[in-house]
């Protein structure tokens, strides 16, 4: 049994990114903890309403992939640049030492939007062995709607090496998905059911199976 953790930058990022691979890993026997960086503040504009109606999203996708603990660190969306490196790296930090994980997912580090990579960098900061001598598999997840936009630079491409067969998950990480009512529609924004469904199809075909998630490996330890 292994201990696994997501790092999400915001609440759908885990599901996105590997939502499959969580609901895998929790038929096989493992633990799932996750970690939301951000929430919604009434002082950056949210109304009460989408504020508690975000807050019962995550209580219900929380229930169904069954994850054993959800760390929130409660930092702006959109405006994690307010702390400083250090602070963030402390924050990550925390949650790593209560939790101890075996495998952990990231972000991917190039991602479009500002908090994916600041997350990343926060959290790899967390990562070293002689530290954080639990950790013993770390990969950075596809988000649709973030990876794809990175850049279109060769050094900042999302060349994924893993693959997990997510055949008998893909339509539970759909169904999960239209949870999160404001983040989903229909074609052509990305983060619509055919598009997740299409993109699990083309990394499945590259994987030699119907659905699959792909992950950059950083590091394992066998």
């Amino acid at each position: 049994m292994y201990k696994v953790m997501v790092a999400a930058a915001h609440p759908d990022d885990e599901t996105l990114g590997c939502g499959g691979t969580l609901l895998k890993h929790k038929a096989n026997g493992d633990q799932l903890f996750w970690l939301i960086a951000t929430e919604m503040k009434k002082e950056d504009g949210f109304k009460e309403q989408e504020i508690q109606s975000r807050e019962n999203e995550i209580k219900l996708v929380s229930d169904l992939y069954g994850f054993n603990a959800v760390y929130k660190l409660n930092l702006p969306t959109t405006k994690i640049n307010r702390f400083t490196m250090d602070e963030l790296i402390g924050k990550v930090s925390r949650v790593m030492n209560d939790v101890k994980p075996d495998i952990l997912y990231l972000p991917f580090k190039n991602d479009a939007h500002s908090d994916h990579r600041i997350l990343f960098d926060s959290a790899y900061s967390c990562t070293k062995v002689f530290r954080y001598p639990f950790l013993k598999k770390i990969l950075m997840m596809e988000t649709i709607s973030e990876t794809e936009f990175a850049p279109s630079l060769q050094e900042l491409a999302f060349v994924p090496n893993s693959f997990v067969d997510i055949t008998d998950y893909i339509y539970k990480k759909m169904e999960i998905m239209k949870i999160f009512k404001t983040e989903i529609d229909e074609l052509p924004f990305p983060r619509s059911s055919e598009n997740i469904k299409a993109l699990a199809t083309f990394r499945g075909a590259m994987a030699g199976c119907k659905y699959a998630e792909s992950f950059v490996l950083l590091k394992e330890i066998r």
